[in-house]
């Protein structure tokens, strides 16, 4: 007799496993740094999309090896646009990670109008 809440079969072990599903069993995360988005005042979509950038949004992380400007550098999206990057002067060793397949992720705690720059405030987590 089966005694789990939910039965364990082929089939659920398979949606578990597949990351495409969102879902990612037994993770944790780990707190890592707080910044201030390096670059929103780039990206012409800020006022558009500022009032989706609410505290304890969760943005994603996405590394640009090839960026011209740092190599090491990690872009900021809200849903599929690119708001900033993680500061050059904090981002060597998350780049790292990254590149050996660590999963990164943001999360806003606050965001600011300072004339006509848009401060927002992430706290970076890894998934482990």
């Amino acid at each position: 007799m089966n005694e789990s809440i939910v039965p364990v079969t082929p089939g659920l072990l398979a949606l578990l496993s597949n990351v495409e599903t969102g879902i990612i069993p037994f993770t944790q995360e780990i707190f890592l740094l707080e910044i201030d988005i390096a670059g929103t005042n780039h990206c012409k979509e800020i006022e558009a999309i500022e009032n989706q950038i609410v505290p304890e949004k969760v943005l994603t992380m996405k590394r640009e090896p090839d960026n011209k400007f740092d190599e090491f550098a990690i872009a900021i999206y809200c849903d599929n646009i690119r708001i900033g990057f993680v500061p050059a002067k904090m981002n060597l060793v998350c780049s790292r990670l990254m590149d050996a397949g660590k999963f990164f992720f943001c999360r806003v705690v606050t965001k600011d109008w300072e004339f006509k720059w848009l401060r927002i405030n992430a706290n970076i987590y890894m998934v482990e």
